[in-house]
This record gives C-alpha cells, structure tokens and sequence, in this order.
C-alpha cells in the first residue's frame, strides 16, 4: 500500500543538494515518487518504503533526518506481551521512527520525527489499553504518594486478598493434621468473590484489552485460569444434591491464585525499583536552589534559572548547583556519585567543579560555566536513562518467544482439558490442569530477564565511574580480546615538563621566547610544558601571526619575516632538514625541535625534550587486562624512543610510534583484520576515529566531547584501571542476562509440562509463577553488590 511521507532534512544548501538526495531516496526499494523542497527543508516521498530505509538513504548522502527522543512511563503492564503490545501500537503511527519499551523500568523511549505530538503518542498508548504517563521527579511522585488513601497503595490488593484467602486455605493446612476446618460453600463463595472481582479485578481489565487488540498477555492467563477454578467450584456447588456432607469446591484456588500473582507483582516492584537506585541517586544530586549574585547582592534563586558567567557562592556541607572554575576560596569535595572516586578531592581557584558535588568544608566562589542541559550531572544522567531503557540485542530472541508464547499456551492448555476430560472422562481434574498451565506460563521472567540485568548492570557501573551509551556496548564489551590505548594523557599523567633545552643556533633566551610565543595558543601537553617553563623564567612572548596546529606533527607561526615551527622529529626531516641528533646527547622520551625559516631557508634554532609520568594504576590495570588474557596495546604519535620507553615499563603486547591522528583508525582497522575484537581507550580529538572505528570505543570523561561523544563508555575519572573495569561489569551484566533468560525459559519447559500431567496443583504453579519473576530480578540485583577485587 502507498503511503506518503514527509521528512525535514538538516544540511541542505543548493540545487545539487536536492538533486543528491531525490537520487539517493528514489534508490530505495517501493519508492515511487520524491520531491525534495529546498525553501522548507523537507523531502515529500510516495510509495511502500518504510520510514527507517528512508531516514536511512538521507543520512548515507550526508545529511540528517532531525528526530526527537522522549521518554515517558507506561502503566498496566505485567509481561513482555504487553511490552510487545505498546511498541506495536507507538510504531504504527506515522512518524515513529522506533519505539522501546522496558518492563522493568515501565518506561518508553521513542524516537519520533518532530511533527509528532505527544498527544498522538498517548491516544496511542490509550487505545491499547494502557496508561500513558508523564514523568516526573522523585520528589514530586513521593509527594502524591503521600496523600493516596489506603486503598490506592501498592501494597492494598495483596494485604485485601490475603485476608480473605487467608481462611479458604487454612483447612488444607487442618488436612495434615487430620482437623476438618473446611467452611461452608456459601462462605467459601462469600470469601472468594471479592478475590476474584474486585481484588482480581486488574487481571480481567487487563486481558480484555489484550482480547481486543488480539494478542495475549499475563493477565489474560491468569483471569481465564481463576475464572476456571472458580466457575468449576460454583459448578459443584450447584450439582451437589447429597443431603450429606459437602462437595470438594476450589475456591481456596482462585483466590490463592491471585493473591500469589498479586503478591510476586508488588515484590517485583519492588525489586524492581531497587534496579533504579543509581539513577534515583543522581536525580537527588541536582540542587533545587543556589546563591547567585545579582546587583551587587547575593540572592537565593532556583538552581535552574542560574546562567552561565554567573558568579555562584557554595556554603560547607551544600552540592555545588552548577559546572564552574573556582574564582575565590579553598575547599574538599566529595564527588563520590559522580565520579565514583570515595575519597575527597581538594579544590583550590582556577580548579573546576562539577555540578552535584557536595562541598564539604570551605566557602567556594564559582563562575558558572556550564548549566541546564549542558551540565556534566544532567549528561550523566541522560546516559544512564538511555542506557537502562535501552534493549540488548539477545533482547531480539525474547521478543519473537513472546509473541508466540500466549497463543501457545492456550493451545496447551486446552489440549490439557480436552485429553484429560475425553480420554480420561476426568473433566474436573481437566480444569485444574489447564488453569496449572495458564497460571504457571507466565512470560513476567521472560520480560524481565535482560532489562532488569541491564539496569543493575549500568547502575553498578555508574557508581564506579563507568558510563555506558547503551545496551548493545554490554554486549560488544564482553568480546573484546584486545584494548589499544592511547599514551598521553591516557596511559601518562598528560602533564610533561621539560627536563632539558638545547639551543644549536642563537641564544637561550631567544630560543625560549619564540618557543613560548609559538606554545603559547597550543593546547597540547608538550606545548603546556613550555610556557610553564618560559613563565618560569619570566620569559615575555612576542607577537605570533597565522599561527597554524600541523595536526600530528607541531604548530607554525610568523614573526615579522621569520616563519617559526616546534615538532617532532619526523617533520623536521620531513621539510628536508638534517638533524644533528647524532651531536646531541637526547634527555627524555619525548622531543621537539624549534626552527626557522627565513628566505626558503630552514635552520634548527633548537631542542626541548620532555618527560612525562606514567599514572600510578597503569601498570596494574594492563596487568589485570592481561590476566583476563586480553591482549594490551599502544598507539601513539610521540617518537620510537617515547613510546618504547612506556611500552617496556607496562609490558605492554604491542605499539605503534609516531601515529599521526588520521592513521589511528587505520592501525585499529588493521588489528580488527587480524581477528581482534577491539577496544580503544582515549581522551582527546585526535582519538575520536579511532574511538568510532574500534569495536568499542572508551573515552577518558577528562577528554574532550568530541572523544567522549565517539565513545561507547565513558570513564568518569581519568584513571587506566577503570578500563578493566568497565570490560569486567559488561561481562559480569551479559552472564546475568544470560542465567535469567536459562532460568525463565526453565520455568516454563519444565513447569508447564509438570502442570499439563497434572503434578503441579494450580496453587503451587502460581506460587512457582510468582517467585519466577522474583527470581530473575534478583539475581540481577547480586549486580549491585560487585565490586572489582584488587590483585
């Protein structure tokens, strides 16, 4: 069928433009008509592509289709059919580019042209047969919590259905111990009917709305099987004629049923909501107020309205509200959820903060340099939400069971019934048996079996210091056999300082100020260490026009008629120079040469060597790497003797000097030729190819966004022995996916089974029902307690 669609694409500049992308779209399979409009930015499409191949065809031309993300809860859930349900009914409007639900959160993320409203979203949602959800802060949601009436909390249908099941079930337990307390049947009925109606009710909403959009689900399961045991009791009740003694109704079934059911669902949320506990913990990092000064005075206002450039004071004992540079005062800050790191960081002017850090001891002014969205906080936990909502793709596998599961098990139980009743002319144990078999094929374990792992899993890792982008990262990192590390500022401290200056033409103060006055706009580690030195001798720079970064190789700039160059090694021969390396006695790993050219004349003016730390964890952490049998390397664009230098104290299985930037994705394409599965690991421009084309990207948060954006992990503390960590909870999160969907899976092939033969009594398969799902989440919650054991 032929459909229209409407696309706004960002890059569009001229005719060619237009051109480019009408060619590329009407390239796609079931496109039969395109006009691309350049006044509105917006490209008209007729024919049976879908929106996905479309968006598709315009971003491999060059150009982006802008799509909006946004996140709401979903309430009436219980199983994966239902999550199955929601992103079925988001997908079918037009302009849902993909829709993901995740049960354990109750959330929805959906990427959506920007036409779409949220309106659309919720009629949605609504016609479905669920709650569509906006969401809110903690805080506010605790507040509304606190004025519901007791029939509205989450712990009432199970408190409600307790008490009066608690009756119906205690003559089974008079049974063991030959005592009759069986009640009359009017009593069992009068006990059992408002289980069934009222407290069960949610079960027989629920399945009604799946019955209508024909599909199945948990509670479709759960109110036919009751339903079952409680027409059978009413059955016998009726055709009971004896004058004596009383007939074997299954009323104490039903409702023990529900109330089992009603029971595993409040633990599951609240489990589930211990899976939260990390997010939970960064939304009450953000301050509600701040001390901002305004007209000569300090005034209190909301920490959301404070701008950037605006002068903030934090007290002792109060969160830093904003990103800033320290102008005035010294002080210790925790920044344990932030960035993992327990011990206390002092912070003295010209430091930075971040937002969300608790000030512990002095009094702190700060200049706001970064607020609202763009804040470290809020970033953080963007990613997080991101990553907690987002689906692993063994995910995939589940969602395909699901969708065959529920009409499966009607065909099995009613298989159940039939066989026993016709063949067996045993219609009442026909009943118990099938309802056995709808009440334990619950497919709540199935759902919950990776979201609730990941959760944990990316909760954990944030609390150490590990951000990670998404769901497929997990699984991406549990593979990698080979790490390739970046070495300034990465493996060393990035702080160099020259140990030793060579002048070979001119004088040492001349040397040193056109060195400075190069240095002096570079922002590279070896460029740093040399204005600090010429500060150091009070050395005045001079003025530097067309000052140019030769991206890995040094910077050049003119002074009057002299042109100026600083780099390596390899450029100086590069212009044809010869090198009196053989004259000069090299002090340091790391060198750069100084030299003029004047008249097409190219003369070395002289050399700076420089020497850098190694960070105290790097040799622990490759060797932990190492005995986790990955593979460890280095790529760098310092000289050989730099780079053999760190690669021989790290013991390090391979390195690659003098790697210029636009090469450091072609060595890591190379590594991934041979077999490799590979993850980079750096922090600044230079690295962010590298950082794309690795298997997995993982990017020191010290870095720049550039790095940090590139990768799939981000590595809240500057620190190597946070790498080992990331890989060890990606593969600790996949084992615990892995061991709930093997123990869901078992559940339903064995219980099933057990109950169809009929040696599970319905009352036991609802219990099994229950804890199944209890199970899997907290089993995903023993990922909350991991911490790396130091060796």
């Amino acid at each position: 069928m032929n459909t229209t669609t409407q696309l706004k694409i960002d890059g569009l500049t001229c005719a060619s433009c237009v051109g480019r992308v009408e060619k590329a779209l009407n390239k796609v399979i079931g496109v039969t008509e395109v006009s691309v409009n350049l006044a509105t930015d917006t490209a008209i499409i007729q024919g049976t592509a879908s929106q996905n191949e479309l968006i598709e065809a315009v971003i491999e031309t060059g150009y982006q289709v802008p799509v909006k993300v946004r996140q709401f809860g979903i309430g009436k859930m219980s199983c994966a059919s239902c999550v199955k349900r929601v992103e079925q009914a988001l997908l079918k409007i037009t302009g849902v580019v993909s829709a993901s639900v995740n049960l354990a959160t109750e959330h929805v993320q959906v990427k959506t042209l920007l036409f779409v409203s949220e309106e659309q979203l919720e009629q949605a949602v609504t016609q479905a047969g669920y709650h569509f959800i906006t969401l809110k802060s903690d805080k506010v949601t605790t507040q509304v919590s606190q004025h519901q009436v007791f029939y509205e909390k989450a712990w009432w249908p199970v408190l409600g259905a307790a008490l009066f099941t608690l009756p119906l079930v205690l003559p089974m337990l008079g049974m063991l111990i030959s005592q009759q307390w069986m009640l009359p049947p009017v009593w069992q009925w009068l006990l059992a009917t408002p289980v069934q109606f009222y407290f069960g009710a949610r079960f027989y909403r629920a399945g009604w709305g799946a019955l209508k959009a024909g599909i199945g689900n948990m509670d479709l399961l759960v109110s036919i099987g009751t339903s079952a045991a409680y027409g059978l009791s009413l059955y016998l009740w009726w055709s009971f004629d004896s004058p004596h003694g009383m007939p074997h109704l299954y009323f104490e079934s039903s409702s023990a049923v529900i109330t089992l059911v009603l029971l595993g669902k409040y633990l599951e949320h609240k489990a589930k909501r211990r899976t939260t506990a990390a997010l939970r913990a960064l939304e009450n990092l953000k301050p509600v107020e701040a001390t901002v000064q305004r007209l000569g005075d300090w005034q209190q206002v909301p920490a959301s309205s404070v701008q950037s450039g605006e002068k903030v004071k934090i007290m002792p004992g109060e969160r830093v509200s904003v990103d800033g540079e320290i102008l005035q005062g010294n002080s210790h800050l925790d920044e344990a959820l932030i960035s993992g790191e327990s011990i206390p960081v002092s912070k003295k002017a010209g430091d930075m903060v971040t937002g969300g850090s608790l000030n512990l001891d002095g009094i702190l002014e700060i200049r706001a340099t970064s607020v609202g969205t763009e804040s470290t906080l809020f970033k953080i936990i963007e990613l997080v939400e991101q990553a907690q909502g987002a689906k692993a793709p063994v995910q995939a596998i589940v969602d395909k069971v699901s969708n065959i599961f529920i009409p499966v098990v009607l065909v099995v139980a009613l298989s159940t019934l039939l066989v026993t009743g016709l063949v067996f002319n045993d219609w009442t144990n026909g009943i118990l048996n099938a309802v056995a078999v709808l009440v334990i094929a619950c497919p709540c374990a199935l759902g919950l079996a990776t979201p609730a792992a990941i959760m944990a899993g990316t909760g954990t890792a944030a609390r150490l210091g590990v951000l990670v982008k998404d769901a497929v990262a997990l699984e991406q990192a549990k593979q990698i056999d080979l790490v390739v590390f970046d070495k300034t500022g990465t493996l060393t401290q990035g702080k160099p300082v020259v140990n030793e200056m060579m002048v070979i033409n001119g004088n040492e103060e001349a040397v040193l100020q056109f060195a400075y006055s190069l240095q002096i706009n570079s922002e590279h580690p070896l460029g740093k260490a040399v204005a600090e030195k010429a500060l150091a001798k009070g050395t005045l720079p001079i003025a530097v026009e067309e000052f140019q970064v030769v991206a890995g190789y040094g910077v050049k700039g003119k002074t009057d008629d002299n042109l100026l160059l600083m780099g390596s090694s390899h450029w100086m021969q590069t212009l044809g120079v010869k090198l009196p390396s053989d004259q000069i006695k090299i002090v340091g790993a790391s060198v750069s040469w100084l030299a003029s050219q004047r008249n097409d004349q190219l003369t070395i003016l002289g050399l700076f060597c420089f020497s850098d730390k190694l960070k105290p964890d790097a040799l622990p952490a490759v060797r932990v790497l190492q005995q986790q049998g990955i593979k460890v390397a280095m790529l760098t664009g310092d000289n050989q003797a730099s780079a053999t230098s760190v690669a021989t104290a790290l013991q390090l299985d391979d390195f690659k000097a003098e790697v210029l930037p636009a090469d450091k994705a072609k060595y890591i394409l190379q590594y991934q030729e041979q077999g490799y599965q590979v993850a980079m690991v750096g922090d600044g421009i230079n690295d962010a190819p590298a950082l794309a084309q690795a298997d997995l990207g993982m990017a020191m948060a010290s870095g720049t966004d550039v790095a940090v954006s590139a990768a799939s992990f981000t590595l809240m503390r500057s620190k190597p022995s946070l790498v080992p960590t990331a890989l060890l909870i990606a593969k600790q999160t996949y084992r615990k996916i892995q061991q709930n969907l093997f123990w869901a899976f078992i559940f339903n092939t064995v219980g099933i089974p057990l109950a169809a033969f009929g040696y599970l009594d319905p009352i036991i398969a609802g219990a099994a029902m229950a804890f199944s799902s209890l199970f899997v989440v907290s089993n995903a919650l023993l990922l909350q307690r991991w911490t790396l054991k130091e060796k």
